[in-house]
């Protein structure tokens, strides 16, 4: 799970009405979860980080399970591994940047090396052309915004960094989450697109006008050492970039911007918008060379298949997942990953007993079911994001995403609880002991019902808080990239608590008896999208 209010709803589960259990659900066990998680867990599993033989024997041995139970293979070749790229880049010589005064001019004005840097997704290329301002630089069709209303080809786009409306709860852009339109990534093939040859990036002076150190924040960016876990891309995203793509220094956009007489934090403010804003000639011309090394990191999810009964919706899915990745070992320490997501990995193979034993008495539902492991959600959901680049049924036969990432706690955020928490009110265990955070229910409210319904017998506390918050909680798990795919999805979640992401995250301090709920829970919830008739869909 990647780094609101309390007073948000708590459903009650009295009203709902009864209705029966799916069969197979009594085989959903605390003490088989508690089996698992403590291999998954352990010290020998050396925090599961992805590209570590340890990370290997993780998705092996899922697999294995999954073979065992007689689902069928659902990744490449008839095997139950999806397999994918991620990438790694490295700065090369002769980056560069010069203005010119004119198209014709050859006396550029070179930038020093502490004004700019390549960012690591950057195409290593030349390009030449004239600047123009395009505001955030978002294309969101959805959202009825353009900050391309106007011809762009052959230029430079210099955009601002993040969103309009970044700290306004209404905004379209996710309220105050971190929108997917605003990745710089996804803005650079917005831009190319769009037919720019290269694309600059600088701070947004007006919704962040404090100082700002931009040599300091590019020696993080490029450090001298190589930090201890990679910065991993998707290789899928990555090999579309063909443009340079830059990030600049305030002061080196004042002097792209000077022949204009504009000012970077009125360009700022004028592009909070909410349509978008056509592109500014700025009379400048630059001429821009990169050079970034990508190397190909091999990565793989494990995916398996509950085949449905009915002819004619045998073809759409229910996915069941969670990630099976973890932060690895940091020094003498060993990030176990117990709760983050071993608990949701074991919860995802004990649904799947279920499944399988459900279907060996005769009972099938209708739908299919995916039971998904992604890796390399630690690194930046990349697992997930990999599937909806490819998934084995295309997405529109997906009906909903299930996924459970730290389900075996009690959400915990202590009164100076620092930038971990921040966005969180404080709160004890204790006042958590029978709850469950489900994010993702504004989107969808007929999936919000079929799990208020799923939970009618269960009876844990559903809590809905945390979808528009400023912990960012909304973005940190497997369900967001569905969700921005237009799948219905929701996130199980126990919260936030002081051992996240530390080496204390072991299975000895698990709540076993609330996790059997929630995957029971989870597969109540399946089973029921699986036989029903209708299907949920996406209000938003």
């Amino acid at each position: 799970m990647r780094r609101a209010t309390i007073a948000a709803a708590v459903l009650s589960v009295s009203t709902l009405s009864a209705q029966q259990s799916a069969p197979g659900i009594g085989s959903i066990k605390k003490e088989e979860m508690r089996a698992d998680l403590f291999f998954l867990a352990s010290d020998s599993m050396q925090g599961r980080l992805t590209d570590t033989p340890e990370n290997k024997l993780a998705a092996e041995w899922i697999a294995a399970r999954f073979a065992r139970l007689g689902l069928k293979p659902a990744g490449d070749e008839g095997t139950f591994y999806q397999t994918f790229n991620l990438v790694t880049a490295t700065r090369g010589d002769g980056n560069a940047l010069a203005l010119r005064a004119s198209a014709l001019s050859t006396d550029g004005s070179p930038s020093t090396a502490d004004e700019f840097h390549p960012l690591r997704f950057s195409a290593s290329s030349k390009a030449s052309g004239e600047v123009v301002f395009a505001g955030f630089g978002i294309t969101s069709p959805q959202r009825g915004y353009d900050d391309y209303g106007g011809d762009i080809k052959g230029k430079v786009v210099l955009a601002l960094d993040h969103e309009p409306g970044e700290a306004d709860p209404n905004s379209p852009f996710d309220g105050i989450v971190t929108s997917q339109a605003s990745d710089p990534l996804w803005k650079t093939l917005a831009a190319q697109e769009k037919g720019a040859v290269a694309i600059l990036f600088v701070r947004d002076a007006h919704n962040h006008p404090d100082p700002f150190d931009f040599a300091r924040a590019s020696a993080g960016y490029w450090p001298t050492q190589p930090s201890r876990i990679p910065r991993y891309m998707l290789g899928a995203w990555v090999e579309r970039v063909r443009i340079p793509a830059l990030q600049i220094a305030p002061a080196l956009a004042a002097r792209l911007l000077q022949p204009s007489g504009r000012q970077l934090a009125d360009l700022a403010k004028a592009s909070e918008s909410p349509k978008g804003s056509a592109p500014i000639p700025l009379g400048t011309f630059v001429d821009v060379s990169t050079s970034v090394t990508r190397t190909i990191v091999p990565d793989r999810n494990v995916v398996a298949r509950l085949e449905g009964s009915d002819p004619a919706l045998r073809d759409e899915l229910v996915v069941v997942c969670a990630h099976y990745d973890h932060d690895g070992v940091n020094g003498a320490d060993v990030l176990n990953g117990a709760d983050d997501d071993g608990s949701g990995t074991v919860g995802v193979m004990e649904i799947a007993e279920a499944f399988a034993e459900a279907a060996a008495q005769g009972h099938r539902p209708r739908r299919s079911i995916l039971l998904a492991a992604w890796n390399s959600e630690e690194r930046g959901l990349f697992g997930a994001w990999a599937y909806t680049e490819d998934p084995i049924r295309s997405l529109d036969r997906v009906v909903a995403v299930l996924n459970m990432d730290m389900i075996g706690r009690n959400e915990e955020v202590p009164e100076s609880g620092g930038g971990r928490f921040r966005g969180l009110e404080a709160q004890t265990a204790e006042s958590n002991a029978n709850a469950i955070n489900i994010i993702g229910t504004t989107r969808s409210a007929s999936l919000k019902e079929a799990i208020e319904r799923a939970n009618g017998e269960i009876g844990l506390t559903l809590r809905l808080r945390y979808d528009n918050n400023a912990s960012q909680l909304m973005r940190r798990s497997d369900h967001w990239p569905f969700l921005n795919r237009g799948v219905p999805g929701v996130w199980f979640h126990t919260g936030l608590h002081p051992d996240y992401h530390t080496p204390n995250d072991d299975p000895e301090r698990i709540n076993y008896d609330k996790m059997e709920k929630i995957a029971r829970l989870v597969y109540q919830s399946a089973w029921d999208l699986a036989s029903s008739t209708s299907r949920p869909v996406l209000d938003r």
